[in-house]
């Protein structure tokens, strides 16, 4: 299977070392920059690399594209590249809307391409057992609890690149969150969101803190907190049933337990599960893990959220998200 890289930051780094591990071939990258892409593929051994999005995706040798750019580009160049009747994996967050998110997964039902989202948090091994358990129904979740907190006065990712794209707390970092909580509350009905997220910041253009509030019919919560502002970093999650607690520090790379700690997979090697589901959903030709349909019912949660600050403060584009 040939294989189209979109985009040459982090995710296309990792997405690209985990492929490495497979019998995908490298075939594209697309980027921004020529020189850039250039650069990267001579680094990880493309055959090919261009400038031009509708280039690549015009290329009958490709099957699967892998669309790693900015939040703000992810819709179209989804749905172009299915459109196209490419494979197409598409980094979170699918879309900046929930209309934007159905648009791409009317694309993709329409083309019958096997299609899915980045949502490493579902892929967690640590976390199988437990999924199990609660799929059987041998044990209840009660409350899940998520935090993001992170330094980003300047355009600055985590890898130490300056940024041409400005990202957004809520439809990408809590995405992961209320996406995980959706995926492990399994279709319960949602009674409640409650959101909380900060007015326009003076320096950056963009929202820096936000609070979102779930609640299920069946009594179980999900409650993810986060700010760009904080002096250091936290990121983990907290999952409590009627049979233990779980807290997942993914910074520090262990789970704790009752029983007590016990290192996980960091970040890299918990992604390229993903990318081993995606890679198999296409040879078998079923729904990933993560599929389109699947994530909608995270994007519903993000855009109350949206819709409360836009009455709150005024709907309009901002840096990373411009209005439709």
């Amino acid at each position: 299977m040939n294989v189209c890289m979109v985009g040459y930051g982090m995710m296309g780094v990792w997405h690209t070392e985990a492929l490495q591990r497979t019998d995908a071939v490298l075939h594209t990258v697309v980027g921004r920059r020529p020189d850039a892409a250039k650069e990267f593929a001579e680094r990880y051994g493309y055959r090919k690399w261009t400038a031009s999005f509708d280039e690549a995706i015009a290329d009958p040798e490709i099957d699967i594209v892998i669309i790693g750019t900015p939040s703000d580009q992810h819709e179209e160049q989804a749905i172009k590249s299915l459109q196209a009747g490419k494979h197409t994996l598409i980094e979170i967050p699918v879309a900046l809307s929930l209309e934007g998110a159905e648009r791409v997964v009317a694309a993709g039902e329409k083309s019958g391409k096997v299609y899915g989202l980045s949502h490493p948090m579902r892929f967690r091994k640590e976390r199988e057992a437990l999924l199990a358990r609660t799929r059987a129904g041998e044990e209840k979740i009660r409350h899940i609890a998520g935090r993001f907190f992170i330094k980003r006065l300047i355009n600055i990712g985590a890898t130490g690149y300056q940024r041409s794209w400005t990202d957004n707390i809520l439809w990408h970092h809590f995405c992961h969150f209320v996406d995980l909580g959706m995926f492990l509350f399994d279709g319960t009905p949602i009674r409640r969101v409650q959101s909380y997220m900060g007015q326009i910041h003076e320096q950056t253009g963009i929202p820096m803190e936000c609070v979102v509030l779930v609640e299920t019919e069946a009594d179980q919560s999900l409650l993810v907190h986060g700010s760009y502002h904080a002096a250091y970093r936290f990121y983990d999650k907290l999952i409590v049933t009627d049979r233990d607690t779980y807290f997942y520090d993914i910074l520090d790379g262990s789970l704790r337990t009752s029983e007590g700690t016990a290192p996980i997979e960091n970040e890299q090697e918990n992604c390229a599960r993903l990318i081993f589901d995606f890679l198999d959903a296409v040879r078998d030709n079923r729904p990933p893990l993560a599929s389109g349909p699947s994530v909608l019912p995270a994007m519903r949660v993000l855009q109350q959220v949206q819709d409360e600050w836009d009455a709150r403060y005024g709907a309009r584009s901002i840096p990373g998200r411009p209005l439709d």
